[in-house]
């Protein structure tokens, strides 16, 4: 049974009593940020890969957790919170690099894992253009966070991207099969959920795909019409996140994938930037290059 809209502060603190103990981070490290993110295989796309060698190269330390279910929309994170259910692979990578997945851990789990900065939350891809599936799932989510976790918690929303125009995606149609059609209502229920629930930061990741579709990349960013490109997609998400978390431009001539060439290492830097200064709308970038 769906909770009503003011759930007890009572009910999340004996959760958070009763809830069973596991894998305790580190103290806290000030000049160590630590962000969370609650997702999906695009979460997967975003952080994973490449976001921590990217801070690693501007001389940063970074925590990075992932709370993944497949295809899991807020719907399904917010029965999740209800249950108190141990339903996520829980990806973390530590601040030397090196990466753990634990199975079956509860959100309450991870966030008790870790003195977290930041917690991202996301719809899933093919509802994230319809705004009226955030509204409920969102009111129970960021009232669970903001019992449960610190005042100095800070909530990202994570903006994901629109699908390639050849996508074979059942949920495509919803949006007419149309790659313009989906962003712009990405965008407009992004902008909703920033407004509505208050989110302290958004991380556009949608806008920087976009961004680079219109240049010499075009539209071959994702590896079956909605993942990311293994390289180059995963690698504009991350410079997005970078930029996004730390204020600065992420320092790709320092790093980049070793199949990401250094002229797409550039797109991808000037596509987050440009979405980091204008998140919902499409920016064009000069690169030399002839889309």
């Amino acid at each position: 049974m769906i909770l009503s809209k003011k759930i007890s502060r009572l009910f999340f603190i004996l959760l958070l009593i009763t809830s069973p103990a596991v894998m305790f981070g580190q103290p806290a490290n000030n000049d160590t940020l630590r962000v969370l993110a609650i997702g999906n295989s695009f979460s997967q796309d975003a952080v994973e890969q490449y976001l921590h060698e990217l801070a690693d190269a501007a001389g940063k330390h970074i925590v990075i957790g992932n709370l993944y279910i497949g295809g899991a929309p807020l719907s399904l994170h917010w029965q999740n919170i209800q249950g108190n259910k141990s339903a996520y692979s829980y990806r973390k990578i530590f601040a030397d690099g090196h990466k753990t997945t634990t199975a079956d851990v509860s959100i309450l789990t991870a966030l008790k894992n870790e003195p977290w900065d930041y917690v991202s939350i996301q719809q899933a891809s093919v509802l994230s253009g319809k705004f009226e599936t955030y509204i409920e799932p969102l009111i129970g989510i960021k009232h669970f966070l903001d019992s449960v976790n610190d005042p100095h918690v800070k909530y990202i929303w994570h903006q994901t991207w629109a699908y390639a125009p050849n996508s074979t995606h059942a949920g495509y149609a919803d949006y007419g099969s149309n790659q313009l059609q989906m962003y712009s209502k990405i965008m407009e229920a992004s902008a909703k959920a920033r407004k509505k629930f208050h989110f302290d930061l958004i991380v556009p990741s949608g806008t920087a795909i976009q961004n680079a579709r219109n240049t010499f990349l075009g539209n071959n960013l994702t590896r079956d019409g909605h993942h990311l490109d293994l390289y180059i997609g995963r690698f504009i998400a991350a410079c997005t996140w970078f930029e996004a978390l730390f204020g600065e431009e992420a320092p790709t001539e320092r790093y980049r994938p070793e199949k990401v060439s250094p002229e797409a290492a550039e797109v991808a830097k000037q596509a987050a930037h440009a979405a980091i200064r204008h998140p919902f709308k499409v920016t064009k970038i000069n690169t030399g290059k002839k889309p």
